[in-house]
């Protein structure tokens, strides 16, 4: 499926991939008028999310691989540097892993590079602060607003203890294009991709960003694009 899409600016096509429950719109404004100066900013609402609905969720990563490079095809864009942190993060690696020839370099924050030995816990716990939060009325109202289709549903899916892909995580030692990781200081279970992954893929760089966490884009968005910028600038000579 085509991707709902906000598009903006000119040059080097930039795609950056939101978060889990949010969209390219609300979440990425930031990256958007930063980049958007010398940029092509392409920011899709991923399946299922805003204004790209969907009610297949089966095999969710691969079919999100599928709508972007579809996606770019519409656009007449022949390869793009992708970023993504979070389930985005997820879904840029996938694209990666199966458009290298679309991918001029991979961006990813907000994953893991090794399942946690208490996973499990991990994923109730945050399962359980979900449903936490929807309770109140006004956050339901809101993501109600924000999502044309049906968000309880891929959100039951992200809160089974399988959704997870950490067999995609674990390697990425097959990707040839310039990649870079960058993971908060406090998130200890993605601090360990900045050891794992270089010594597996010398394409690899990584970053570290102080007073930051899983969402590193929204903690310190100044860092963050700067990072990126320099990463890209690089990557482009």
């Amino acid at each position: 499926m085509i991707l709902h899409t906000d598009v903006s600016g000119e040059g080097e096509p930039v795609v950056f991939l939101h978060t889990g429950l949010q969209t390219g719109e609300t979440e990425l404004e930031i990256q958007k008028e930063y980049f958007n100066q010398d940029n092509l900013v392409i920011l899709p609402d991923l399946r299922g999310h805003g204004k790209s609905v969907a009610e297949d969720f089966t095999d969710y990563f691969a079919q999100t691989a599928i709508d972007l490079s579809e996606t770019l095809d519409d656009l007449k864009i022949q390869s793009a540097h992708i970023a993504g942190c979070s389930l985005g993060g997820l879904a840029a690696l996938m694209f990666a892993k199966e458009y290298p020839e679309k991918t001029k370099s991979l961006t990813l924050s907000g994953i893991m590079a090794e399942k946690p030995s208490n996973w499990e816990e991990l994923n109730r716990f945050d399962a359980e602060n979900v449903e936490k939060m929807l309770e109140h009325p006004d956050t339901a109202a809101y993501f109600d607003r924000l999502h044309e289709g049906n968000w309880r549903e891929l959100l039951r899916l992200t809160q089974e203890g399988s959704w997870y892909p950490f067999d995609e995580t674990a390697d990425l030692s097959m990707l040839d294009m310039p990649v870079l990781y960058i993971v908060g200081e406090q998130n200890m279970h993605e601090v360990k991709g900045t050891i794992r992954y270089p010594k597996m893929n010398p394409n690899i760089h990584v970053a570290t960003i102080p007073f930051a966490g899983h969402a590193v884009h929204l903690d310190q968005p100044g860092i963050y694009n700067k990072a990126l910028e320099t990463f890209i600038s690089k990557v482009c000579r």
